[in-house]
């Protein structure tokens, strides 16, 4: 498997949905090097499926709130994402990707800029989703700004 992707996010918060949104796409046609993970708000209940399969590569998808527009993409290092607002889960992602880190070669986290926590999907998020989508089947990782 050369990718794992955990898509993180509450089906019911708005834009915070883009991590099973993205899954869902994901899962849509058949990857042979992608494995996708839909996490919902519990991405610590899935660690055990990394750490047996030791990937070579990991992606974490969320709703992230970094000040800039809605819908915009970008890699959040690891160092700025104890000062990110990340979305409801049961640990915070800084202590997941310290876990994880034992177990895989390289980790990516992937932000997008959510407009809204409630409600359903905005069309700008989404739409990004879709770009995003895109880029992963495509292995172009690095089309995506780093925060």
């Amino acid at each position: 498997m050369d990718y794992f992707i955990m898509c993180i996010g509450n089906r019911e918060g708005g834009d915070d949905s883009v991590g099973p949104y993205v899954a869902g796409k994901l899962s849509d046609k058949q990857h042979n090097n992608i494995f996708i993970i839909d996490c919902g708000t519990t991405p610590e209940n899935y660690t055990s499926i990394i750490k047996k399969n030791r990937p070579k590569n990991l992606i974490i998808v969320d709703a992230v709130e970094m000040n800039l527009k809605p819908g915009d993409i970008r890699i959040v290092p690891k160092e700025k994402i104890g000062v990110m607002t990340i979305s409801t889960h049961g640990i915070p992602i800084s202590v997941l990707i310290r876990y994880l880190e034992q177990h895989v070669e390289n980790i990516f986290f992937i932000g997008i800029q959510p407009k809204t926590m409630s409600g359903k999907l905005t069309d700008i998020v989404k739409n990004s989703a879709d770009k995003l989508v895109e880029i992963i089947k495509n292995n172009n990782l690095c089309q995506i700004e780093t925060l």
